[in-house]
């Protein structure tokens, strides 16, 4: 899992010095196509190392009883403690550390922080790294609950922009709410009718919230 984790976040760090860097004064939809790209390129990478056939580690620790018709698997849970501690140490290096504090700021003003004598590009490859880094153990802990593939992150995408999207762009803390309110959503709407409706009342709330709220449900106030 720690290799595993390294290695992701050098592929970040990776990403940003040999193609993100370039871009940075690009335009948005330039930058959107790039990244596109990559996707691409990764998932075809995946494919030609490791196959298209579904893996899983074969590891099952059980359930726990919650009522007599109500399970949680303790895999399921193992993942939102470290998901949950991985935030909470984020959170923590964001809002407590010189160089975390560097990185907020740079996300507002990156022009301010230049003249302000402040080695913007250490600061971008140090963000790639940590980002890739976070992927690495999101990876984790997916494998622990899901047969893998080359393409699973297809079947995250969508939820995963509702997410950072309603959560309000560079807001941990939103992005945290927002993820329990559509795991909530999807919980719920499995539970009594089919999962598939569960995410179908997870994106109509998402819809309905873009247009009362088109910042972001947890977007913080200007």
């Amino acid at each position: 899992a720690g290799f595993g984790i390294a290695v992701t976040a050098l592929l970040g760090w990776l990403t940003h010095r040999l193609v993100i860097g370039y871009l940075l004064e690009a335009e948005p939809i330039n930058q959107v196509l790039a990244t596109g790209g990559l996707l691409f390129f990764f998932q075809g990478a995946a494919m030609v190392a490791f196959g298209i056939e579904f893996r899983n580690l074969g590891v099952s620790l059980g359930s726990l009883a919650v009522s007599e018709d109500i399970y949680l698997s303790w895999t399921r849970v193992l993942s939102f403690a470290l998901a949950g501690v991985a935030v909470v140490l984020l959170h923590r290096f964001l809002s407590r550390s010189y160089l975390g504090m560097a990185i907020r700021a740079i996300s507002q003003d990156r022009e301010i922080m230049i003249l302000m004598g402040v080695d913007t590009k250490k600061l971008y490859l140090l963000t790639s790294a940590i980002g890739g880094g976070l992927a690495g153990l999101a990876a984790v802990l997916l494998v622990l609950q899901y047969d893998v593939h080359p393409f699973i992150g297809l079947s995250f995408g969508p939820i995963t922009f509702m997410v950072c999207v309603m959560g309000g762009l560079g807001n941990l803390v939103g992005g945290f709410l927002a993820a329990f309110v559509f795991s909530m959503l999807i919980t719920v709407g499995g539970y009594f009718a089919e999962l598939e409706w569960g995410y179908v009342m997870a994106f109509a709330f998402f819809i309905a919230t873009m247009f009362a709220r088109p910042q972001g449900l947890f977007a913080r106030k200007s």
